[in-house]
């Protein structure tokens, strides 16, 4: 059976809509905005106005009944309400679709979007598991006010699927025992910085390294 397309995907994201009332169905709505993005829109003003630029040639392709494309103001509405994280399972499960062999590197990382602090208002923090082999992300997760990378990191990793022989790389804020467990509980192996602040666990990875080389064997003499 071939994999879902994405507009197929997009199908099961939940309308938070009530049903009366709709003008554009959902997964037209965020197939136009996949699309917009691509194209390099960068506002919800650019993606309405994208819509309109392109007319029924893009509009009867993504699935809008009437022809015609939402404007900025049903997109802001929509957005507001939107489950992110259904959103997110989708486009996880769709990008997993076109890599049925799994990932051998996914690597862990958060940062804080550019441009989306507003005065004391902080910036949205995303946590997210990056596959390189795809240049794509597998998964992401809204870092909440009142947790950490580390926290978030324990949910992001509970709600994917299940990689098989996966290696997981992160910095130094991961270096944990429950993450490490995490990643192993879903079928991968992890690689992790030590800092100094972990003493005990740097002394013992030196110990470990320590003990390797005095098994390797000699270097060759140079002749």
């Amino acid at each position: 059976m071939p994999p879902l397309s994405l507009l197929e995907r997009l199908a099961a994201v939940p309308d938070p809509r009530h049903s009366q009332g709709r003008v554009h169905p959902l997964p037209a709505i965020l197939g136009l905005t996949v699309v917009a993005l691509l194209a390099g829109c960068r506002s919800l003003e650019a993606i309405a106005q994208f819509g309109r630029d392109h007319g029924t040639r893009l509009a009867h392709p993504l699935g809008f009944r009437r022809g015609k494309t939402p404007c900025k103001a049903t997109l802001s509405v929509l957005f507001r309400r939107l489950d992110v994280d259904a959103l997110e399972a989708v486009l996880a499960a769709w990008i997993a679709d076109r890599h049925p062999g799994g990932f051998e590197h996914l690597a862990l990382d958060g940062k804080v979007l550019r441009g989306s602090a507003d005065g004391e208002i902080p910036g949205v923090h995303l946590l997210a598991l990056f596959a390189p082999a795809v240049a794509a992300t597998a998964g992401q997760l809204r870092v909440a006010a009142t947790t950490n990378e580390h926290k978030a990191a324990l949910v992001l990793l509970g709600v994917l699927p299940p990689w098989q022989g996966a290696v997981v790389t992160a910095d130094a804020m991961f270096c944990h025992a429950d993450v490490a467990g995490a990643i192993r509980g879903r079928g991968g192996d992890y690689l992790f910085t030590v800092k100094d602040n972990q003493s005990t666990l740097k002394a013992d990875v030196d110990a470990l390294f320590a003990q390797v080389a005095d098994l390797s064997p000699p270097a060759a003499a140079a002749v």
